[in-house]
């Protein structure tokens, strides 16, 4: 198959000819992050038909992984809803390697600044709500002890994770050494088993497999904070006489603001489940809303390894019926979804204070090494909105359509006498076995 001269989105046309050898000739000189009209990557196209030579040779160049189409739906998002193994191990694996990558890159950065904010001690609450009583009544609470000196961090925490209505308990403490080299620089603290863990980013086949067969086994799930139409406004106390909140959030003087238009915006699919899955996950529900803790699999025994699905039935679309349906009509490729979506909006307050010794852009730098749990992304998320003149001391943010967190800054000090001992591993401490 030719060329043709001057026409549009050559490589998508390849991949849906499964033309493998001219796809691999026009990857030297055309853009491999090209979306067509659906929004759709080479990288989308080939997942979604199934094109494992073309998925492969795509990896070897700078394809993007994370870029989401017309229809809000990443590649590997596709790929789990395709079903085959080795694909979603592919990408999975690739995205690893560029986190690794992208942290590395970053790091010089995020120690710069560290050395120039001053030593501190700093305390911060989680507090997990639902509208819904059952959740509600089990759902955790937090304190994150969180102690800087120089170019380290250091943060106690007995909240490990919180995703998608799991949470992991433990009393773990995170130590980022910015001056160690990057494979150096994280180490985690078991503090009850008296181990230690160093953490790499370099995840082991294990992790790798163990997370395909977590994305494998439950929902596609897509969430996001819609900040579109957000808007800020002074919350007012008092009955008769309205005026301005404010009030003491610890030692902070803060003004409290309502946030109005804040939408949480939910979307999952389940196409690639069976209905074992689906009464195994309700199951893992249950328990949780009657208190039980909540673990992935049973330690005891080896993992069983989740196969790849049958593929769907071989699509009749031609690539002129493709290229020509309307933007955010596109023909279905894979499997017939299985689709729901929800948008849940939230009356949410912010407290902000001018008193605060920190800056938000000091907070990203700080969140930016302490932020792979999935929680302290969202408060992440959240400081990058613009917000009202301030230090946001106390925040509602959505973490589920049916949960929230309030997070307060109850504590923060400069200080010079933070203890060096801190940032060591302790000597009666031991590496951890298992890595």
């Amino acid at each position: 198959m030719a060329e043709k001269k001057g026409e549009r989105y050559p490589l998508h046309r390849c991949i849906f000819q499964g033309d493998v050898k001219m796809l691999s000739s026009l990857l030297e000189t055309h853009d491999v992050a090209e979306k067509d009209k659906q929004g759709n990557t080479p990288l989308h196209l080939a997942v979604m038909l199934g094109r494992k030579e073309c998925v492969q040779l795509l990896l070897k160049y700078d394809t993007p992984i994370k870029v989401k189409n017309l229809a809000g739906w990443s590649a590997l998002a596709e790929a789990i809803s395709y079903g085959d193994r080795q694909t979603i191990s592919s990408l999975v694996r690739k995205l690893k390697e560029r986190t690794k990558e992208d942290m590395e890159d970053r790091t010089p950065d995020i120690v710069s600044a560290l050395h120039q904010i001053g030593d501190f001690y700093m305390e911060l609450k989680w507090d997990f709500q639902s509208w819904l009583p059952l959740v509600s009544r089990v759902l955790p609470s937090d304190i994150c002890k969180i102690h800087k000196s120089g170019a380290s961090i250091r943060m106690d925490t007995t909240l490990v994770d919180f995703n998608d209505m799991r949470w992991e308990r433990g009393d773990i403490s995170f130590i980022f050494n910015g001056d160690q080299k990057p494979n150096e620089s994280l180490t985690i603290l078991d503090n009850t088993a008296k181990i230690f863990q160093r953490v790499s980013y370099e995840e082991t086949e294990i992790d790798i497999e163990d997370e395909v067969d977590i994305l494998m086994s439950s929902d596609i799930m897509a969430a996001q904070i819609s900040t579109k139409g957000v808007t800020f406004s002074r919350a007012q106390t008092g009955w008769i006489f309205r005026e301005d909140k404010t009030e003491m959030v610890g030692p902070f003087h803060a003004d409290f603001y309502q946030i109005n238009g804040m939408v949480f915006e939910s979307r999952k699919r389940r196409e690639h489940l069976s209905a074992e899955d689906l009464q195994k996950n309700k199951a893992i529900l249950e328990s949780l809303t009657k208190g039980n803790s909540q673990t992935l699999t049973d330690d005891d025994e080896p993992p069983t390894r989740r196969a790849s699905l049958n593929p769907p039935p071989e699509s009749n679309i031609t690539w002129e019926e493709y290229i020509t349906a309307p933007p955010g009509k596109c023909p279905l490729l894979g499997r017939n979804l299985v689709y729901k979506e929800s948008s849940k909006s939230f009356k949410a307050t912010v407290a902000m204070s001018l008193d605060f010794p920190l800056t938000v852009d000091m907070l990203l730098n700080v969140l930016e090494v302490i932020a792979p749990f999935k929680h302290l992304n969202k408060l992440r998320q959240f400081v990058l909105m613009k917000l009202p003149p301030g230090f946001p001391v106390k925040i509602d943010i959505p973490i589920l359509p049916t949960v929230t967190a309030k997070i307060t800054f109850q504590e923060f000090a400069f200080r010079n006498d933070i203890d060096p001992e801190l940032f060591k591993i302790p000597e009666d401490y031991e590496e951890d076995p298992m890595r």
